[in-house]
């Protein structure tokens, strides 16, 4: 636990970048006490409403809430969200050099209606679609221009199209050339798009799909197909070994919800992490916060085993926040002491 922390009080010293689809996370909370007579749907009297930065802009903050530097690179729309986004964004102190916008897309944004901190429903504005290539040329310019400055590189794809093959064969390439750290936190339909990166952070059921997806089959069992539960550790361990392979990790960071995490390095035997979460109010936000956390490790010199364990100390701390939320350092030493 001392080496742990010695790695987490070098966060400070470390410059990351992020590249991803930037999400605007609109929480309006009320309370309900009536069916509406129009529909069978809940009344919530909204009021409070507030704002919060997600997707690639949430493992920024992460980042910054850590106490390292960070930029964000990416795309928002020419609309009021975006203005609202860079604004948290800004008040954050993070940099936006290489976020450009596009007047033909939406800055997405994603409303949830909470009442008695209850999700009532979610509301999703957004564009999906592959960015331009006159976009792509911009980001891979910041990139290569700054490059230099950077400790580490996130890929944050949450599918919304700023993550594409054509942009990340640029940025791999060029990481690689430089020989920085590149971790993804990746979209099961995208597997393909990775290889070359250093580690990935997929989830139980991103890796499961992904297997399926990459065609992958094990010739001594059989893959069942409409519940996580039945996909087993022996299914985890055949699976990470074979996308390692694939796509040529170093490392393979696998989230297992309230069963913790399972961690995987080239040449090793996997090592399973058991959960520390003391209680769990809201998971949303946590994937970004694992993969800030384990790329910030990295980046100072951690053992992947080291940064895995950090990640998931922090990922303890943030299911016990409501909403999109942020780790900050003393909250993560506090905990790593107490363990």
């Amino acid at each position: 636990m001392k080496n742990l922390k010695s790695i987490v009080d070098k966060f400070p010293g470390a410059n990351i970048l992020v590249i991803g689809d930037l999400i605007l996370d609109e929480y309006i909370a009320g309370k309900v006490d009536r069916i509406s007579p129009e529909a069978p749907v809940p009344i919530v009297w909204a009021d409070k409403r507030s704002y919060a930065a997600g997707g690639a802009a949430n493992v920024a903050g992460n980042i910054r809430s850590l106490g390292a530097k960070v930029c964000l690179a990416g795309v928002v729309g020419t609309d009021k969200n975006s203005e609202i986004l860079l604004s948290e964004l800004k008040k954050a102190k993070i940099s936006t050099a290489a976020v450009f916008s596009e007047p033909r897309r939406h800055t997405t944004l994603k409303t949830r209606v909470l009442a008695a901190h209850q999700q009532v429903v979610r509301i999703d504005w957004e564009h999906t679609h592959a960015i331009s290539a006159k976009l792509n040329k911009k980001i891979s310019a910041s990139v290569r221009k700054n490059i230099g400055a950077f400790d580490a590189v996130i890929i944050e794809d949450y599918g919304k199209g700023v993550v594409n093959m054509h942009l990340l064969q640029e940025i791999i390439g060029l990481a690689r050339s430089r020989k920085k750290i590149i971790t993804v936190d990746p979209k099961e339909e995208h597997f393909q798009y990775y290889r070359g990166v250093s580690s990935i952070t997929p989830n139980r059921r991103e890796l499961e799909n992904a297997v399926r997806n990459l065609k992958i089959k094990d010739t001594t069992s059989t893959f069942r197909v409409n519940s996580d539960r039945f996909f087993t550790d022996r299914d985890i361990d055949f699976a990470a070994a074979e996308v390692m392979g694939y796509l040529g990790l170093e490392s393979m960071l696998v989230t297992l919800g309230e069963e913790g995490m399972r961690i995987f390095e080239k040449g090793k035997r996997p090592i399973h992490i058991p959960t520390v979460a003391q209680e769990v109010f809201d998971v949303s936000g946590a994937g970004d916060t694992v993969i800030a956390t384990f790329t910030l490790g990295l980046s100072v010199g951690a053992a992947k085993l080291e940064a895995a364990h950090i990640a998931n100390f922090a990922a303890g701390i943030v299911v016990g926040k409501l909403g999109t939320a942020a780790v900050t350092r003393k909250e993560l030493l506090e905990r790593i002491k107490s363990a």
